[in-house]
């Protein structure tokens, strides 16, 4: 029966093929006859005929598929976070081809985790305002681990429309969040000693220009930030910064950015007086009115970075900030070893008046 309905389905198939061509010429016309005319001359065995139509269906879709060669198919769209644009433009997406979109998490400082030993350590933090020096000092340890988070977003971009065309000027929005963990002080339960919060709105501008020695601007940028630690009196602390902001390249190994600040006053206080509502009178005069933070690609695996912050005042307040970074594993370059060394002041909030030197060893996070 199964052989019988195999021959019907196939003489039907045959019947509805002829019926639509001319009959299948014979002899040595053959050569020249379309493989279905060849398959429905079969009449006498249904089973080779029908695996003669199963031949001319694979052969038919054989040339369909060469068709498509490489060439002719959509190319892929360009990857916006590993282009062929410059460092700088690719982390502020300066340029349509580093565009990745609004709204999307992006890495802003490094993602990280260290171990950190100090010269000493803070344990009755003190301001020049009244009410907010520490009662009693506490027993902190000088190593301790610290923790940074540090994310962005870009909001808005192509807010200027004249500007020429494939430039992107963009609006962000940034949180970075550092915590200092006494971890290896198990005799007061291993408290956050301290923890600083930073959240920042940012415009950032292309400003391509080229400069003397090879190097090229790249970007100017305008920042509201603030940062505080989130405590009550009489470890309060906190301040505001309007920051103006530029970044040059020279190549890809060579990286100069610079941010230029004006305390705006919160309260009922200012930066230059202990009023009621200052909790950190003259923090501009200790941490530093400016910044600059030049980078060195050493070698693809190697990164090399100084920050320098200086008070703009013949005191020479101010802090400098050594690190090396290197990858984990060569093809994931996001995860490094991070080393870095740090003398002045702030390099945590409630440290603003108070000078230390630290040696800090642990992974970060960047570029991912």
């Amino acid at each position: 029966m199964k052989r019988l309905a195999t021959a019907l389905v196939t003489f039907g198939l045959a019947s509805v093929v002829a019926a639509q061509a001319p009959d299948a010429p014979a002899g040595p016309a053959a050569e020249n006859t379309p493989g279905w005319q060849l398959c429905a001359a079969q009449t006498e065995d249904a089973t080779a005929r029908l695996a003669c139509y199963d031949r001319w269906v694979q052969q038919r879709a054989q040339p369909a598929a060469a068709a498509a060669s490489p060439a002719e198919l959509p190319a892929p769209p360009p990857d916006c976070r590993s282009g062929p644009q410059s460092t700088l433009s690719r982390y502020w997406e300066l340029e349509s081809g580093s565009d990745c979109g609004r709204f999307n998490i992006r890495g802003y400082k490094p993602i990280s985790l260290s171990w950190v030993h100090g010269n000493h350590v803070n344990t009755a933090p003190s301001s020049d305002a009244v009410g907010r020096s520490a009662t009693s000092a506490q027993p902190y340890m000088r190593n301790e681990m610290r923790i940074q988070l540090s994310v962005r977003t870009k909001v808005a971009s192509g807010l200027l429309p004249w500007l020429p065309e494939g430039q992107r000027d963009s609006l962000w929005f940034g949180y970075t969040q550092q915590s200092y963990w006494q971890l290896f002080n198990g005799e007061i339960s291993r408290p956050f000693r301290t923890t600083d919060h930073e959240p920042e709105m940012m415009y950032i501008l292309p400003t391509p220009l080229d400069l003397p020695g090879g190097w090229r601007l790249r970007y100017s940028g305008l920042s509201l930030n603030h940062q505080s630690n989130g405590q009550t009196l009489p470890l309060s602390r906190s301040w505001n910064r309007l920051i103006l902001m530029a970044g040059m390249e020279h190549g890809d190994r060579y990286t100069v950015t610079g941010r230029l600040w004006k305390r705006v006053s919160d309260g009922d206080g200012n930066s230059s007086s202990p009023a009621a509502g200052d909790d950190n009178p003259g923090i501009d005069d200790t941490i530093g009115r400016a910044e600059v933070t030049g980078s060195w690609q050493i070698r693809p695996e190697h990164t090399l970075a100084l920050t320098l912050r200086h008070s703009l005042r013949t005191d020479a307040n101010g802090s400098w900030r050594l690190e090396w970074l290197r990858p984990i594993d060569p093809a994931s370059p996001g995860l490094r070893l991070h080393v870095q060394l740090f003398s002045g002041y702030g390099d945590a909030l409630v440290d603003y008046n108070h000078r230390r030197t630290l040696l800090s060893v642990g992974l970060s996070l960047v570029d991912w």
